[in-house]
């Protein structure tokens, strides 16, 4: 049976980029080429450990690389497999010299007739070169969701799919013949993804995961509607989250500050613009961030364009019949504001994004033609447009 995948539509990576003084001391500006991956990847993770970037899993599968920022000439190393069943949307945050794979989507086993949202956590030991399966599970759905630590000793995350929404919807579309059951067949979408945004019930809490105890905490919810597929950028305790998706197929521009700690962490900035030529900003979902030369960088991304206008129109099952939109444009914010400069060399999403001195490293991604890319650029502001370095 073969499934529109623009119907079923499965959240991808949530990008997440942590600014740390280890994460930032980086010093490449001296070499012109960045080292392609050695295979395409979208919808995986990445993760950051002072000089060193990773990035795997996803279409992937099971592999896991990693480049020393210091040593490009040695290009991407091939690390250890992982170790769990292969999945695509988790997110992944850094504690100390270890790295956390949460939630995600796949099949336990490759006979399955669907896959499921994962609630498994997964620890990478960058020294030991090993992974290990967690003794905790999250309480909540985490496909799609953004994750940052804000003091070196917890997780936080923000949004996350419904584990048993989602189970129940991918297990009766996987399962019904659509040749032979039309009908049934468009029941099952049509009334998924007709639904109102907050009757999805995805995650709004923001939630803390301490691994020395394995315990989790629910640190309140946002004021938001919830979201998925976000970029964040992260600094110290801060995390400003960019844009993603308020359910499936229908993006928000909104653009939002949390601070761990405050008495009022919420924070409303700019949204982003509209792009030229338009008149309308759709939202993106999986855009690359980071930050460079003191401005924020927010570049690519997915959408349906037309969702807006639809739901605006009444119409919740709002992507319907509009393909799935890659875009190469690029917004920095400086001083609070945005502004769009050039575009990306092509339209991508679903990669991965890392800051570093130099600007922000970019790598993988999903295409217009749905492949996934193996290409790494480096993204620089240098005062009137975003450079762009392959």
């Amino acid at each position: 049976m073969k499934i529109n995948k623009n119907l079923i539509h499965t959240p991808l990576l949530a990008v997440s980029v942590v600014l740390s003084a280890n994460a930032l001391a980086s010093n490449t500006s001296t070499v012109g080429q960045w080292p392609d991956l050695p295979v395409g990847v979208k919808s995986g993770i990445g993760a950051q450990v002072g000089d060193k970037i990773f990035v795997g899993l996803g279409s992937a599968g099971k592999a896991f690389y990693m480049l020393d920022l210091k040593d490009l000439k040695s290009g991407w190393q091939v690390k250890a497999d992982f170790a769990g069943p292969v999945r695509s949307g988790a997110t992944a945050s850094v504690i100390g010299d270890e790295i956390y794979i949460f939630g995600g989507s796949g099949k336990v086993k490759p006979s399955d007739a669907s896959p499921i949202l994962f609630n498994t956590v997964y620890r990478y030991d960058i020294s030991e070169n090993t992974w290990t399966l967690a003794n905790t599970s999250a309480p909540v759905g985490l496909l799609g969701a953004a994750s940052y630590s804000p003091d070196g000793q917890q997780v936080l995350f923000f949004g996350g799919y419904n584990k048993d929404y989602f189970d129940r919807y991918l297990s009766d579309v996987m399962t019904t013949d659509k040749k032979s059951q039309p009908e049934t067949w468009q029941k099952i979408v049509d009334d998924y993804m007709g639904m109102k945004p907050l009757d999805y019930k995805w995650n709004r809490s923001v939630l803390s995961y301490q691994p020395t105890t394995g315990k989790w905490r629910d640190l309140g919810e946002s004021p938001y509607l919830p979201n998925c597929g976000s970029a964040l950028v992260a600094d110290g305790k801060r995390a400003i989250l960019i844009s993603g998706e308020i359910k499936p197929g229908l993006r928000t521009a909104e653009v939002k500050q949390y601070q761990f700690g405050a008495e009022q962490p919420w924070q409303s900035q700019h949204a982003l613009p509209a792009p030229k030529q338009s008149l309308v900003q759709e939202g993106v979902a999986g855009a690359y961030a980071g930050e460079s030369n003191g401005v924020l960088i927010v570049a690519g991304g997915a959408n349906f364009h037309g969702a807006k206008a639809a739901f605006e129109r009444g119409n919740m099952f709002a992507h319907n019949g509009f393909g799935k939109a890659f875009n190469p444009e690029i917004y920095v914010q400086k001083e609070g504001l945005w502004k769009q400069v050039n575009d990306l060399p092509e339209g991508l999403a679903y990669g991965a994004s890392f800051s570093t001195n130099d600007g922000v490293l970019i790598a993988g991604g999903e295409k217009s033609d749905r492949s996934a890319s193996n290409k790494v650029y480096l993204l620089a502001w240098d005062g009137s447009k975003v450079g762009i370095e392959d």
